[in-house]
């Protein structure tokens, strides 16, 4: 994923997809700051009325994404770009207890294909860490913010969204209100003439879908600039003859393979299903994601999405949230859906999501550093020992649950490479090292 790119190509394809603007530079290269270099609070990005030029950070431009000025802008993307509500209702949010451990940022583990270890504490300035919480048996344990982002403070989740629009797909096959079996053009006509239109809703789902679709940002013409430039809500260009909106780009998707045949990691499958839900529904991803979740769940904050010139959300990752929300919707995914005294997540689509995919398909896509996992409803599903399971974005974004050690972590990030295989070799054995710690330690 590179980041050689114009302004005016940064403007278009701004709301889309954030991993756009994510520099070359591979990990541990010197020519990246490090986490306490590039802290966002201590290079004043925004301070001032105004600001200095040279700390000043616009949408328009593309300069809201360059790294390191990205990791002030993931914790403020509402003042840069339209968005809309995800309200949490008029209710008291439901509190969480606390009970803080404070040797987990001694324990130490070894990162995947290292030698020598390293502790939790310092895992988390490797991995650019904004804020991380961690719950055990419901209880917050762990929590740490760093930069410019605060306990009463918004991040983008970016692909961590398409968990949660999955988990609302989920929720409405569980209930009967959506066919996994449908073709997608039974509830969408508009898509019939697109790749979408006899691919199986659960083929959306599960992103098996057979699309010409590259998210490759290195390359100009793949397919990911034009759904970006029709994401967009930036004026469009005088000689634009694209599609205007999410929904208009979806139509325009050819095939490529065959549905059912293989994993393939592409955001249009979740815009589509944000499409079907709006359509069944009659609420967007942002109305029902409030109404179903967010109010009830007893949210603390509001969230919002980021949307496109027509409003509508970017279900494939325009969502931000306060992190103790994420983290209260990660328990409640523990608890098989069930939270403030209420089933909020129908059962069904919780053990659906926990049982995974087909390990197989998903091992077409080459995830090294993922054998054996799978992907189901918009979830990543380790099958490992402790069934975890995992809701990730780009710039190590992360909602992990780990259900046999009862544990929940949240954490939102601003590593400067965007694709988390930068991140996993210092993540995920950190996490499975702290389960077992509170397994162990709760005995």
């Amino acid at each position: 994923m590179s980041f050689c790119l114009r302004p005016l190509r940064a403007g278009l394809g701004a709301l889309l997809v954030w991993a756009a603007f994510a520099p070359a530079q591979a990990a541990g290269n010197p020519a990246v700051p490090d986490a306490a270099a590039s802290d966002p609070a201590s290079l004043g990005w925004m301070v001032g009325s105004p600001p200095p030029p040279e700390r000043i950070i616009r949408f328009e431009d593309g300069s809201y994404f360059k790294f390191p000025a990205m990791r002030w802008s993931v914790s403020h993307f509402r003042q840069l770009m339209p968005t809309v509500n995800v309200s949490r209702g008029l209710g008291a949010p439901v509190p969480l207890p606390y009970k803080l451990r404070s040797e987990i940022d001694a324990l130490r583990f070894t990162p995947l294909g290292a030698s020598e270890t390293m502790t939790w504490g310092e895992s988390l300035g490797a991995n650019y860490t904004d804020g991380i919480v961690v719950l055990h048996k419901g209880r917050v344990v762990y929590e740490r913010y760093f930069g410019v982002l605060k306990d009463d403070g918004q991040h983008g989740a970016m692909s961590v969204t398409k968990s949660l629009v999955g988990t609302l797909g989920a929720m409405l096959v569980a209930e009967g209100k959506l066919d996994a079996g449908k073709p997608v053009s039974a509830y969408l006509p508009e898509l019939a003439g697109s790749a979408f239109g006899d691919a199986t809703v659960r083929q959306v789902l599960d992103m098996t879908t057979g699309l010409q679709f590259s998210e490759d940002y290195a390359n100009p013409k793949a397919e990911v600039w034009a759904h970006a430039a029709a994401g967009s809500p930036l004026p469009k260009a005088k000689d634009y003859t694209g599609p205007r909106s999410y929904y208009e780009f979806l139509q325009t998707v050819k095939k490529q393979g065959e549905h059912g045949a293989a994993f393939g990691y592409k955001t249009a499958n979740t815009d589509a299903l944000g499409w079907i839900i709006a359509r069944v529904t009659g609420r967007s991803v942002a109305e029902l994601l409030s109404e179903r979740v967010w109010r009830r769940m007893g949210a603390e904050q509001d969230a919002y999405f980021t949307v496109d010139s027509t409003g509508t959300p970017f279900a494939g990752g325009g969502l931000n949230t306060g992190l103790r929300d994420l983290a209260r919707f990660g328990e409640m995914m523990r608890n098989n859906g069930r939270f403030n005294g209420q089933q909020i997540i129908p059962r069904a689509a919780v053990d659906d999501i926990r049982h995974g995919g087909k390990p197989a398909d998903f091992a077409k896509a080459g995830y090294k550093l993922l054998p054996g996992w799978s992907y189901r409803n918009m979830w990543w599903v380790s099958h490992n020992e402790h069934g975890a399971y995992a809701a990730r974005g780009v710039y190590g974004q992360t909602l992990y649950i780990d259900p046999k050690a009862e544990m929940v972590i949240a954490r939102y990030a601003s590593n400067p490479v965007a694709g988390n295989a930068a991140n996993d070799p210092t993540s995920l054995p950190a996490y499975h090292m702290l389960a077992k710690h509170l397994m162990g330690a709760a005995k």
